[in-house]
């Protein structure tokens, strides 16, 4: 038994990865492969440009290299290596030993006598192409040709070494890009770890007192009698709701700090809609502001229950605090989303604070206005949740009073047999 025990290996515990960890890897990712673009347009551009030099170069010898040899030719049989020459002079034609076929090129040499000026041309002759240069000399017609398949060849080595060193160039950038990316990203990498910390440590630190705050709310729902007035029962129970949700809320939090498992479930938020409009009425009455939500169909998303309920919450108390008598909400599946609106009928949004409305810190009271100054971190938070969820938060103002923040979240996919 223990030889079997003895062969067996120990597997470490796999990490589980967390969502911010993804996103800095895919950051990480990103930056290397714009660095490696960048380096390969740099590397095309920089090729492409030294073959063109090449070339020109070879054109400008190749055309100094005819327009001498024209000149002080005395002898066809004297043509350079890899060059040939015809002369005509009288009625005859002299060319250099071994001229390939087809030439000399007997119409340019008519059109030299007729006009007096040079006559330049390429011509292809079996595949092999000749650069021609015929110049009249006195009363000598000469004409040289130049084989260009060297300057071919040598443009095609020089190529090749070209793509090969930007090849080796291009990876060596990529792997200083991917380098540099990760050098560039661990600062973001530390910041998120930090957050996540702070979070976990703040979460930890305030379970034991809602812990015993959700206890005392418990014991004082059972020492109220079961005749007493109503309105007491009612605030009573919503404080031993209330306590349990800041109770899940820092549960949450843990989660989202360290989620080492997959904590999502269906949740539908029409039903989400209605049990934060009931917990939210006394607040609302309080605040002389009548809440209302809108029923319909099941608008189910995938997701975490107690951070789309913080982030519903959040919308619901912006607007509470910006209306003038109302607030509706409503929740709709349409195709492949679900639409959760919460619209006031309070002055709207300032066009000035529009494009930060979903910043920290980016909203305070008009100037002159009393009470503290207060900090925009609601729909801040709204917007990471939103976020976290694949969704998508934004203002929608109108012609007449009052605003809309719109919550777009995908919906959750059907399984067989499943009616919405």
């Amino acid at each position: 038994m223990n030889r079997a025990l003895g062969g067996l290996r120990r597997v470490a515990p796999r990490r589980a990865q967390h969502p911010d960890d993804a996103l800095v890897r895919r950051a990480a990712v990103r930056m290397g492969i714009m660095a490696g673009l960048s380096a390969g347009a740099i590397v095309a551009v920089l090729t492409a440009a030294a073959l063109l030099v090449l070339l020109d170069n070879q054109r400008a010898a190749a055309a100094t290299l005819l327009a001498d040899t024209v000149h002080r030719a005395d002898d066809a049989v004297d043509a350079p290596s890899g060059m040939w020459l015809a002369i005509q002079q009288g009625g005859g034609v002299s060319v250099s030993p071994g001229l390939p076929p087809g030439l000399p090129i007997r119409a340019a040499m008519d059109e030299v006598r007729r006009t007096g000026g040079a006559d330049i041309r390429e011509v292809a002759l079996d595949g092999t192409r000749f650069r021609i240069r015929t110049e009249s000399r006195g009363q000598a017609i000469v004409q040289a040709g130049l084989d260009l398949r060297s300057a071919r060849a040598q443009s095609i080595s020089v190529l090749r070494a070209l793509l090969l060193i930007g090849g080796v160039g291009l990876a060596l950038a990529a792997l200083a890009g991917a380098w540099v990316a990760r050098r560039a990203v661990r600062p973001l990498a530390s910041a998120l770890t930090l957050q996540r910390c702070f979070v976990a440590d703040a979460s930890h630190e305030l379970r034991t007192p809602v812990t015993l705050l959700r206890t005392r709310a418990q014991l004082i729902r059972r020492s109220v009698p079961d005749n007493a007035s109503t309105k007491l029962l009612d605030e009573v129970d919503g404080l031993v709701g209330d306590a349990s949700q800041l109770s899940a809320i820092l549960d949450d939090l843990l989660l989202a700090a360290d989620s080492r498992e997959d904590t999502r479930t269906v949740v539908d938020l029409v039903e989400l809609t209605e049990q934060i409009t009931a917990s939210s009425s006394s607040y609302a009455r309080d605040s002389k502001i009548r809440i209302s939500c809108v029923p319909g169909p099941p608008a189910r998303v995938l997701g975490s229950p107690v951070a789309l309920r913080r982030a519903l919450t959040a919308l619901l108390d912006n607007a509470i605090r910006h209306a003038h008598a109302t607030v509706r909400l409503s929740a709709v599946h349409t195709r492949n989303q679900v639409v959760v609106d919460v619209h006031d009928d309070g002055p709207g949004i300032d066009p000035d604070i529009e494009p930060r409305l979903f910043d920290r810190f980016a909203s305070m009271p008009a100037s002159g206005s009393p009470g503290p100054r207060r900090y925009g971190l609601g729909l801040a938070l709204v917007s990471d949740i939103t976020a976290r969820h694949d969704g998508t938060v934004s203002a929608i103002r109108s012609d007449r009073h009052g605003a809309t923040i719109r919550l777009t979240l995908p919906a959750a996919p059907v399984r067989p047999g499943q009616i919405r």
